[in-house]
């Protein structure tokens, strides 16, 4: 939040022996530990649904509504191990601000305008079937999400077909996507507001930014009054998960002059390379095994058809289309960004489909969004699978079609 400060620039890191690139290799090593984990997700929601229609389910509800101390076990895993992923995904907004691929304005423009496109008109799609209710239209954000690591899980499956310049791009974009949701759950999802904790949390968090500023670099003189803020915001009335993206915008991202490797040693670099694997291979894992589990027992065809299902499934299949692709386009069309390096239209066709799968953001808007309604959460549920399924098939087959090279322009004739 603090960092840098104004009018001082972070010295550039140095290269690393043999001539290699940091930030290349940071980034590749980001994107392969996604796509990884988006397979990973893959399986435990695929294991979730099998458990969920088999004799094992009633034992399997049963444990996800079993009380540990003051919480149940699924509020556990969605208060409690998610604000660990939203850490993450604070960390990883701020550092691709400050010193990543969303640092400049240029890098910024083609991945900001397609995400807000992205989020907005599959909203739109979305009150399209759901205006005229009143309860289900508190739903309008589940399909406005993008979920990067069953994304890039996709992406994975083709190989050098996609190249390089797409994966960044999506990945800029799910990010900016991912602090749209943030500010939306934060705005629109948050409960009854009770001073005493809210005044509490902001004296913490005033806290954290005092010791940014002072310059303090240990993790735990942050970590420690992390877990205060997280309690305190647990009881404020605003998600729980917010406290873990408001502590990692307090966490430095300083370098260190000098030292060969003087990124690796930044705090937030330190801490964001310790989470990420747990939070890719333990916790959203997890959260899809406790949260994607839909019985077909009771389902009914008004259920599949329903305004609801209709609108989260078609909001990410056409919404997210629709809004990502003619968002980048248009950009593109007007000279203020170029088409990402070795990609065409097709490419990018391809990629704004896989926008459309929303698994981990969606179904956690969707559980606030109707906390009371396990019906609803039902359809909800149905219409994220068969828009996430349908959205990444169409676009691993769009990908899988598209021509690997694009041929470069002629040059200009004098």
């Amino acid at each position: 939040m603090a960092d840098p400060k104004p009018g001082t620039a972070r010295p550039l890191p140095s290269p690393p022996p043999g001539g290699g690139l940091r930030p290349f290799s940071m980034l590749r090593t980001f994107l392969d530990g996604q796509a990884s984990g988006g397979i990973a997700l893959m399986a435990a929601a695929a294991l979730a649904i099998l458990v969920a229609n088999s004799p094992l389910a009633p034992a399997y509800f049963e444990a996800l509504h079993a009380y540990l101390g003051p919480l149940s076990l699924a509020h556990w895993i969605n208060d409690g191990l998610m604000v660990i992923f939203f850490l993450v995904v604070g960390l990883e907004i701020k550092r691709e601000v400050l010193d990543g691929q969303l640092s400049t304005w240029s890098r910024r423009i083609l991945p900001g305008v397609a995400a807000l496109g992205g989020m907005a008109v599959p909203a739109l799609v979305f009150l399209f079937f759901n205006a005229d209710d009143p309860t289900t239209a508190r739903g309008w954000a589940i399909p406005s999400a993008t979920d990067i690591a069953f994304a890039l899980g996709v992406l994975s499956l083709l190989g050098s077909r996609v190249p390089t310049s797409l994966k960044v791009f999506l990945t800029a974009l799910a990010i900016i996507d991912d602090l749209g949701a943030v500010l939306i759950i934060a705005v629109f999802y948050s409960g009854d507001l009770s001073l005493p904790h809210l005044g509490g949390a902001a004296a913490v968090l005033a806290g954290l930014v005092l010791l940014n500023r002072l310059g303090v670099t240990r993790l735990w003189a942050y970590l420690v009054p992390g877990v205060a803020l997280w309690w305190l915001v647990l009881g404020s009335g605003v998600h729980a998960t917010i406290a873990g993206v408001l502590l990692a915008l307090t966490i430095p991202l300083r370098s260190f002059p000098g030292r060969p490797d003087d990124t690796d040693h930044s705090p937030l670099h330190r801490l964001e390379h310790a989470l990420h694997p747990w939070s890719t291979f333990l916790i959203i894992p997890v959260f899809g095994f406790a949260n994607a589990g839909l019985s077909f027992a009771g389902l009914t065809m008004e259920a599949v058809t329903s305004d609801l299902t209709l609108g989260v499934a078609l909001g990410l299949l056409l919404g997210k289309l629709v809004g990502v692709y003619g968002s980048a386009w248009a950009v593109i069309r007007l000279g203020l960004a170029d088409v990402p390096m070795g990609a065409g239209r097709l490419q990018l066709l391809g990629v704004a489909l896989l926008c459309g799968i929303g698994f981990t953001m969606s179904l956690f808007i969707g559980l606030l969004a109707f906390a009371d309604s396990a019906l609803l959460q039902e359809e909800v549920k149905v219409g994220i699978l068969a828009g996430s399924l349908l959205a990444g098939l169409l676009g691993w087959s769009v990908l899988r079609v598209a021509p690997r090279d694009v041929p470069a322009p002629e040059p200009a004739v004098r």
